[in-house]
């Protein structure tokens, strides 16, 4: 048995042979998941974190594996309230509290995960991510392949990574590119309250590490979200690495991820008001897997392309799009291709010059002019 998991067992009072062998025989039959885009009239309101919430409820409900940890998760309903009543209802073996050591609780859910557990941690900034560089990194994201294959590493690492909330540098830092620059590691970032819900169940059953990015900023914004039950398929599932068309246009693609979609959502309303340009809003959902095909459509569509993203400019996600688009399809470009981004500097503490570092609308409608 790993360290991680040794510690683990340990931390929640339960030996583990007894622990693999009751969740063995309380698990059941994994079903087929059905994906369903389609919004069903009149779905109701939920938020950004009650969606994760009901994401993290429904698959501790049907996987006894389903383990969530982190600094203030259970009793403390956790710093942003995403987890709030989960530990009320599941108790102490499903909602664990850890000490304020990022290095101690990553190893010890990676150590978990390696023996079958599917562990949810929650970062209370992915800032931190650095205090565990060497578990995510180096042993995480590796155990799959080093081991030949033997040995799977479900894990999924969440926690809100944006500025825009005056909390200083150390708290802001983006790290989507840096997480999906390492081959074994899935990245998502979701950027409303349906896909955090669809695409968090995915990332728990998913067999790999899965570093799962929100947004401080979405946490209270409510979007339409279908309960199970006026579902075709009785749940809401997004599989990873499958892009999202969230507004069809013919003569520009805002192609983007997390937050910065509803910064496109906007400039696509102005630039059609007040423009008279048409343009479509593609939303990646996940960095990686990367739905190349979505986004290729879709500029070989409207033949003008902007990245946006709430990321620094410097080898940003945006460099790898824009790379991609000139490779595969440079004949259907009638324009180079643009990119929006945060300015190239540590995070502004002033809300008034933070602000103004972040992607706006207006600087994208104005990038977006200058190639027309």
């Amino acid at each position: 048995m790993s360290g991680g998991g040794q510690l683990f067992f340990a931390f929640i009072g339960a030996d583990s042979l007894s622990f693999l062998d009751e969740a063995a025989r309380l698990t059941p039959p994994a079903p087929s998941p059905t994906y369903c885009s389609l919004k069903i009239a009149m779905p109701r309101q939920i938020s950004y974190r009650e969606a994760i919430r009901e994401a993290l409820d429904e698959e501790i409900a049907r996987d006894p594996m389903v383990v969530v940890m982190g600094e203030e998760v259970a009793q403390y309903n956790g710093a942003y309230k995403v987890t709030e009543g989960l530990w009320d209802k599941w108790g102490d073996k499903r909602l664990v509290d850890t000490p304020i050591s990022e290095a101690g609780f990553i190893g010890m859910g990676i150590g978990a995960s390696m023996l079958g557990v599917r562990p949810v941690m929650e970062l209370m900034f992915w800032s931190f991510y650095t205090v565990a560089w060497d578990q995510i990194v180096n042993n995480g994201a590796m155990v799959r392949y080093m081991s030949g294959g033997k040995i799977n590493v479900p894990i999924v690492i969440r926690g809100p990574a944006n500025g825009g909330t005056s909390v200083g540098a150390t708290h802001s830092h983006t790290p989507e590119n840096i997480m999906a620059s390492f081959p074994g590691m899935k990245c998502v970032c979701p950027s409303n309250a349906y896909d955090a819900k669809g695409l968090m169940k995915a990332a728990i059953r998913d067999n790999d590490p899965v570093m799962f990015m929100e947004s401080t900023k979405l946490y209270g914004e409510k979007w339409d979200v279908p309960s199970n039950d006026e579902l075709p398929g009785g749940e809401l599932f997004i599989p990873l690495g499958l892009a999202d068309v969230k507004r069809e246009g013919t003569d520009i693609s805002l192609i983007a991820h997390g937050k910065a979609v509803i910064t496109c959502l906007e400039a696509a309303k102005i630039l059609e008001e007040e423009h008279g340009i048409s343009a479509e809003v593609v939303d990646l959902r996940t960095i990686r897997p990367l739905d190349e095909d979505t986004i290729l459509a879709s500029v070989a569509k409207t033949h003008r392309a902007i990245y946006v993203e709430e990321n620094k400019p410097y080898c940003g996600i945006g460099a790898q799009i824009a790379y991609m688009i000139q490779e595969r399809i440079f004949d259907e470009l009638d324009a180079p291709v643009q990119r929006v981004c945060s300015l190239d500097s540590p995070a502004i503490y002033s809300p008034p010059l933070e602000a103004l570092q972040l992607p706006t609308a207006e600087v994208v409608v104005a990038k977006a002019l200058g190639i027309f």
